[in-house]
């Protein structure tokens, strides 16, 4: 009797023969597929960019050292909540004026919806800030990183959730080491720049921050920073980046802090970069018969 599998091989390269003439064997078992890249089908002329750690940390240092003074003016939606507590409440159209100077100077004065009137002022001279809440009459002061205590999350606003967003620092080679991890696949094509905290006092090494490049135009698309216990204290996402004076910034900032469970969106309406600014644009006094409350450390801001 014959063995009918000892004819299969030779069967199969009789019909491979037999279509060779109009495709390869190849073509008969694969496809080929697209790969999309925000939403958009990759062309063949958009090649995925390549970048060593130190270049990408070198072009933060270079985006970061070019900017010595800002005033923006900016809508603001700040946010209750956070995604571990599974709502977020929106308080929608808030404007808001930023000044900005090196080192660590800051105000923020907000108006409220519609009318546009004060809603709070607040400023810091890197170390210690003041806040003003008009609805409340209240005058608030303190350490830069005091502990969030009100409900009114409004009046728990820190100049750290500024200063750790709106600015994405270079590695502080006392304090940090960077390591790079290539994060691309079918739907994603990043870098991730890891800054690794030296261990002191006693502290193990661990991640105090990542920060995130799209590989298609290596722009920072994300910052995350992280806490001693490898929580996540603020998540922020860029996008829109415009020259400024031909100093690149972006345009749209989306500030998420869990811990504190608020968060902050702000979309740049106008930029003037690294504009000449005085001492007292930096200065905000208790106003007569506002209620005081220290929280932290405070030290006499000027």
């Amino acid at each position: 009797m014959r063995n009918p599998h000892r004819h299969a091989p030779v069967a199969l390269a009789l019909i491979l023969a037999s279509l060779s003439s109009s495709c390869s064997p190849a073509a008969l078992f694969s496809r080929t597929r697209s790969i999309a890249r925000h939403g958009k089908t990759a062309l063949a002329t958009q090649k995925l960019l390549v970048a060593t750690r130190d270049q990408l940390n070198e072009r933060i240092s270079r985006m970061y050292n070019s900017i010595n003074s800002f005033q923006a003016t900016v809508d603001m939606t700040p946010s209750s909540g956070s995604v571990y507590l599974g709502k977020i409440t929106e308080i929608k159209d808030l404007r808001a004026f930023v000044l900005f100077r090196k080192p660590a100077e800051i105000r923020i004065q907000g108006q409220t919806p519609v009318i546009r009137t004060q809603a709070f002022d607040m400023v810091s001279n890197g170390t210690d800030f003041r806040f003003f809440l008009n609805s409340k009459n209240l005058f608030i002061e303190g350490a830069n990183d005091a502990p969030a205590i009100s409900k009114n999350k409004i009046e728990n606003l820190r100049p750290n959730t500024f200063f750790s967003s709106m600015l994405i620092r270079p590695a502080d080679d006392a304090t940090e080491s960077a390591a790079l991890m290539d994060q691309t696949d079918e739907d994603n094509a990043l870098y991730i720049l890891l800054y690794v905290r030296k261990g002191a006092g006693g502290l193990l090494p661990a991640i105090s921050r990542s920060v995130w490049f799209d590989r298609l135009d290596l722009s920072m698309v994300r910052q995350m920073v992280f806490d001693d216990d490898g929580n996540i204290v603020s998540d922020t996402r860029y996008s829109k980046w415009q020259p400024y004076n031909g100093v690149l910034f972006p345009a749209h900032i989306d500030i998420n802090r869990p811990k504190d469970a608020y968060g902050l969106v702000m979309d740049v309406i106008d930029m003037k970069m690294n504009k000449t600014m005085t001492d007292d644009q930096f200065v905000l006094k208790r106003p007569d018969g506002a209620q005081m409350q220290v929280v932290g450390a405070a030290k006499e801001v000027h």
